[in-house]
């Protein structure tokens, strides 16, 4: 029986989401951003393995491969639209630009 709590315990804390260690707001103009590089690393070690996007103000387009979107080229998002960032590989490669006259704002927890 304490065999079984113990395995239990340990799945239980293998699938618990992770709280978020940390929160930015980024505002995407007419250059491509990336996400705040400090916010990636912490004491040396790559930390945040997820992020969690969403969008206000106005249309952006990115890219998750490490090459800088365009106005006219890369995944589109809308305002009100959300994006996952899963691995700290697409954290990393993680690029984003304005599509028209108005920044786009993106919320980000990590």
């Amino acid at each position: 029986m304490k065999r079984f709590l113990i395995s239990l315990v340990l799945v239980v804390l293998m699938i618990a989401p992770a709280a978020a260690i940390q929160y930015e707001s980024i505002t995407v103009a007419t250059a491509s951003i990336g996400l705040t590089a400090a916010n990636l690393i912490a004491d040396g070690i790559a930390r945040p393995k997820r992020a969690y996007c969403t969008l206000e103000t106005a249309q952006i387009r990115f890219r998750v491969d490490g090459s800088a979107p365009t106005t006219s080229e890369g995944h589109i998002m809308d305002i009100g639209g959300r994006l996952i960032l899963e691995t700290h590989e697409e954290l990393k490669n993680f690029r984003a630009i304005r599509t028209g006259a108005t920044s786009g704002v993106l919320k980000c927890s990590y």
